[in-house]
């Protein structure tokens, strides 16, 4: 497993594209949304929590939900560059019963998998709890980078903390791109 020890945004790829197109699941109120670059198109994303989706769409009114991750044909979604999500963590924190791939929020990841191996984006940028590394002796994450790996992505990874960038509260966080 590589690790980067970059400290820096990791949305950085280096990527000089002002046309860039992205797909974004499990998106809750919009949070990746506010960290890309605003010429950047969003093709969509997935979300199913009502209160997140009524927030998002305050912020976000043109973007079309495609709603249930699980139920999205991935032969229906417009081509995109980048698939970013910060796709449930509760199976994986250990905040909670850390019942992994067990818990039916565990599988989530999988269908990230299935629209990335039919999409073939060439970028992916997915978040999770600082616990997704330790769950089932460091199992869950490396099936995970395998995953990805074997779909053909590049990976690198690294934990950042939200008090590395002046925030009150520590909430560390892996980052996932490929």
């Amino acid at each position: 497993l590589k690790k980067s020890l970059v400290r820096n945004n990791p949305l950085n790829y280096g990527i000089t594209n002002k046309s860039m197109r992205y797909f974004s699941a499990f998106s809750g109120i919009g949070g990746f949304e506010l960290a890309m670059p605003k010429e950047w198109q969003c093709i969509g994303y997935s979300e199913i929590e009502l209160r997140a989706i009524e927030v998002y769409q305050k912020h976000f009114p043109n973007h079309k939900n495609y709603g249930d991750i699980t139920k999205i044909n991935e032969k229906e979604l417009p081509d995109f560059d980048l698939f970013v999500g910060g796709f449930p963590c509760q199976s994986f924190s250990i905040a909670g019963k850390r019942a992994g791939f067990d818990d039916t929020r565990g599988t989530l990841f999988f269908d990230i998998a299935r629209i990335i191996k039919y999409k073939k984006p060439p970028y992916l940028l997915l978040e999770n709890v600082k616990g997704l590394l330790s769950h089932d002796k460091g199992r869950t994450f490396e099936t995970i980078i395998k995953t990805l790996d074997e779909l053909g992505y590049d990976v690198e990874w690294c934990v950042f903390n939200s008090t590395d960038f002046g925030r009150p509260q520590s909430r560390p966080r892996v980052y996932i791109r490929g």
